[in-house]
C-alpha cells in the first residue's frame, strides 16, 4: 500500500479516504440518524456477529422508521440495521484489503507500460547522471578556483599549490588553508620521506595529493594552481590506527595485513600513501619494518612506485641521501617564546625534531609531566646518533647489482611459479581458471624479471 499517488485513480482515493476516516463516517451517520428519527439516545455499535448496528432503547421504539431491520432484542434495547449502514460497513471493513489489491493492480499496469520503454529510460537516466556529474564538476571548479590538470602517460606527478578539497572548505576564511606543491617522477624523485610534528599537516598533505589524482582521473578539475599527473593504476593507502576487535586483530596486525596487501598488489604505476608505518609496535621493530618497506618500494626491481611516506623515525632521513629515487621533505614549524607554531608548509629536507613534547604541552599535559619528558628526551637523544649511523651503513645497495636479498627473492618467485604449475590440474581445469592462473603466473614472471634487473 501507499505506492499510488493521490489523484491518480478515483477508486484508490475513495478507498484510502475510507481507510483513514472510516470511523468518522460511522459517527456522522449516527448523528444523521438521530436528527432524522428524533431518537436522541440512538447509538452505533459493532460486534463480529452482526457487524455495525443501531441500538435503540425500548422507550424509543415507537420512533423507529420502517426501513430499520431488527437484528437482535436485548432486555432494555433492540438493535437494527439499515441498507445505508450495511453499505458503509462493507466499504469500511474491506477498504484496506481492496486498497492494497487495487494499488498492486495499478502498479503492475504501470510497470508493464514502463518496461516497454526501458531502453529509452535507461539511456535517458545515464545521460542525466553524466550531465549531473559534469555540471557538479564544473560548478565546484568555478566556485573554488580549480585548475584543469594535464594527464600524462609517464610517471610524472607535479602539483603546484595543491589544496585539500574538503579541508579548505571547512576552514572559515578563504585563505586560511596553506597550499603546498609536490614533484614526483619515475627517476630521482619516486619516494618522498615526509617528516614533521603531529598536527603539522602531514596527513592532510598526503591525502590531498591522493584526492587530486583521483579527481583528475575521474575527469574533474583539481584544487591547485596547476597539475601534471601521470596516470596511476590504483591509489593505495595505509593511514590511521585502528584494531579489529571482532576479528581478533590488534592495531599492529591490521597495519601489517594492510601493508602486506599493498606490497602484493601495487605496481610501478601505483600511487602509495603510507602514514607512519611501524608505529604500532616497539621502536626497534617499527624502525626496522619501516626501513625494509621503504627499501622494497624504492627498488625498481621490486616495485618502484610513486610514494609519499610519512614517518616519525628520523633515522630514516638518511635513506633520502642513500637510496636512489628517495628524497626528504618536512612540514615547517616555527618556535616563538618557547612555543611552536605550525606553519603547515612543506619544505625540502628532513626534520630532526618531532616536537612531540611541545604538542603534548599544547594538548594540556601537566607541566610536571612535560618537564620530566624533556629531561628523559635529553638522555634518549644521546643514543640516537648510533641508530642514524646504522642506517647509513646498512642501507641496501640499489646500483643495479644483485645483492643476496635480491637473488634470494628472485629464486623464491621462480620456485613459486614452478609450484603453481605443478599443482595445476590441467585435465580438469575450466577455461576461466586456466586464464586466471596464466595472469597470476605472468605477474610473478614480471616481478622476477624486474627483480633480476632485466627490465
Amino acid at each position: 500500500g501507499g505506492i499510488i499517488r493521490d489523484g491518480y485513480n478515483g477508486d484508490v482515493d475513495e478507498l484510502r479516504d475510507i481507510t483513514i476516516h472510516g470511523r468518522d463516517y460511522i459517527l456522522s451517520l449516527e448523528a444523521k440518524e438521530r436528527e432524522e428519527t428524533g431518537i436522541r439516545n440512538l447509538k452505533v455499535g459493532y460486534n463480529r456477529v452482526f457487524g455495525y448496528y443501531y441500538e435503540v432503547s425500548k422507550g424509543q421504539l415507537d420512533k423507529v422508521p420502517e426501513h430499520y431491520t431488527r437484528r437482535q432484542t436485548l432486555v432494555n434495547a433492540e438493535r437494527f440495521i439499515t441498507p445505508e449502514l450495511k453499505e458503509k460497513e462493507d466499504k469500511i471493513i474491506g477498504a484496506e484489503h481492496k486498497l492494497k489489491t487495487l494499488e498492486h493492480e495499478l502498479f503492475s499496469v504501470v510497470r508493464e507500460t514502463v518496461s516497454s520503454y526501458l531502453p529509452k529510460l535507461q539511456s535517458t537516466a545515464e545521460g542525466i547522471a553524466t550531465l549531473d556529474v559534469l555540471l557538479s564538476f564544473a560548478n565546484v571548479a568555478e566556485r573554488h578556483r580549480y585548475c584543469r590538470p594535464t594527464i600524462l602517460e609517464d610517471d610524472t606527478l607535479v602539483i603546484e599549490n595543491g589544496r585539500h578539497a574538503v579541508v579548505e572548505r571547512i576552514l572559515s576564511g578563504e585563505n586560511d588553508f596553506v597550499a603546498n606543491s609536490l614533484e614526483l617522477n619515475g627517476n630521482d624523485k619516486r619516494l618522498m620521506i615526509l617528516t614533521g610534528p603531529n598536527m603539522s599537516g602531514k596527513s592532510t598533505y598526503m591525502r590531498q595529493v591522493a584526492l587530486i589524482v583521483l579527481l583528475a582521473q575521474a575527469g574533474s578539475f583539481v584544487p591547485a594552481d596547476s597539475a601534471s599527473i601521470g596516470i596511476v593504476d590504483r591509489i593505495m593507502t595505509r593511514a590511521g590506527a585502528s584494531d579489529d576487535l571482532t576479528g581478533g586483530q590488534s592495531t599492529f596486525m591490521v597495519e601489517m595485513s594492510e601493508m602486506a596487501a599493498i606490497l602484493d598488489q601495487a605496481t610501478p604505476r601505483s600511487l602509495l600513501i603510507l602514514d607512519e608505518i611501524g608505529r604500532g609496535t616497539g621502536t626497534s621493530d617499527g624502525l626496522s619494518i619501516a626501513w625494509s618497506v621503504m627499501e622494497y618500494i624504492a627498488d625498481t626491481r621490486l616495485l618502484g612506485a610513486r610514494t609519499l611516506f610519512a614517518t616519525h623515525y628520523h633515522e630514516l632521513i638518511d635513506l633520502g641521501n642513500t637510496l636512489p629515487g628517495v628524497f626528504n621533505c618536512h612540514v615547517d614549524v616555527s618556535e616563538q617564546d618557547g612555543d611552536i607554531v605550525f606553519l603547515h608548509r612543506v619544505r625540502p629536507g628532513g626534520a630532526d625534531n618531532s616536537y612531540g613534547i611541545d604538542v603534548a604541552k599544547l594538548a594540556g599535559m601537566p607541566d610536571v609531566v612535560v618537564v620530566r619528558a624533556k629531561e628523559l628526551m635529553e638522555q634518549i637523544e644521546r643514543n640516537k646518533g648510533e641508530r642514524r649511523s646504522l642506517v647509513k651503513r646498512s642501507a641496501r645497495n640499489m646500483d643495479g647489482q644483485l645483492d643476496l636479498f635480491s637473488e634470494a627473492y628472485a629464486v623464491r618467485i621462480a620456485d613459486t611459479i614452478i609450484e603453481r604449475l605443478e599443482e595445476a590440474d590441467v585435465d580438469h581445469m575450466r577455461p576461466v581458471d586456466a586464464y586466471s592462473l596464466l595472469i597470476d603466473l605472468k605477474d610473478l614472471a614480471t616481478k622476477r624479471k624486474r627483480q633480476s634487473g632485466q627490465e
